[in-house]
């Protein structure tokens, strides 16, 4: 993968939407605003996710499957050598080091395995329900470490652990920071560990995911080249100050 990313693809817009047409009209709002698209499970299951893959394509989009894939390993093998038939950038792999490699083994350098470690929808709370009672930050930390020796093209973290990981890891391996909200601000809906589009760069974020703050907003287009004006302005910052250490350019 490169070590650059053009600035205006580090913004990945969530098709978070219940059909494939609505997700149709919602790229056809943004028109050349957003260059990269996440498509999920909700997508998935409603039908056409591929033939929507392929149409993103065709309009020179960038593609990231959020499946968060997770079964024995040789069923995510096989999902995965079935998902390098089509033309995407990114899938999401959640599960232990044998998972994840059997998904690097199958991706063959050919698709981006994105290791899932703790969804930002979860708090301290949530995890000891889960039965885990070790901090967040050490548990993200932990899977990003082996999720790069296994050989994976990055990680899912939120803001909140991205600086950690960021300096545990080399510049190559992708720190994918969903849950951005518009402003320094609690989240009102399930996500918890959220922060800004700043702040998200600043810890070290490659690419940040963003959904409802723009799709809701009153102007979807206008609302994506904002957030495009401030990842380009705060880059332009980065690059005006070479005693500031970033290590995502």
């Amino acid at each position: 993968m490169s070590a650059t990313i053009p600035a205006t693809d580090r913004l990945i817009l969530a098709l978070d939407v219940p059909t494939a047409s609505e997700a149709r009209k919602t790229v056809d709002a943004l028109a050349d605003t957003v260059s990269f698209y996440k498509i999920g499970l909700e997508l998935f299951l409603s039908g056409g996710y591929f033939e929507l893959a392929d149409w993103l394509r065709s309009r020179d989009k960038k593609v990231f499957a959020d499946l968060k894939l997770f079964d024995v390993p040789q069923t995510v093998s096989s999902a995965v050598r079935q998902l390098r038939t089509r033309d995407v950038d990114f899938v999401t792999v959640h599960g232990n080091d044998a998972i994840l490699r059997a998904a690097c083994d199958a991706a063959a350098g050919d698709l981006g395995i994105l290791a899932v470690t703790v969804l930002t929808s979860l708090d301290r709370a949530d995890m000891e329900d889960l039965g885990f009672e070790a901090d967040i930050g050490d548990v993200v930390l932990s899977r990003a470490r082996r999720a790069e020796g296994i050989g994976c093209a990055g990680v899912i973290s939120s803001g909140h652990e991205a600086a950690r990981v960021r300096a545990a890891v080399s510049r190559r391996f992708r720190i994918v920071v969903p849950g951005i909200r518009a402003a320094r601000e609690a989240g009102t809906d399930d996500q918890k560990r959220t922060v800004d589009v700043e702040s998200a760069f600043e810890a070290g974020a490659d690419y940040i995911v963003m959904g409802r703050p723009i799709r809701n907003a009153p102007d979807p287009a206008r609302a994506a080249a904002s957030v495009q004006e401030r990842i380009a302005a705060w880059f332009r910052h980065v690059d005006a100050a070479p005693d500031v250490t970033q290590q995502v350019l």
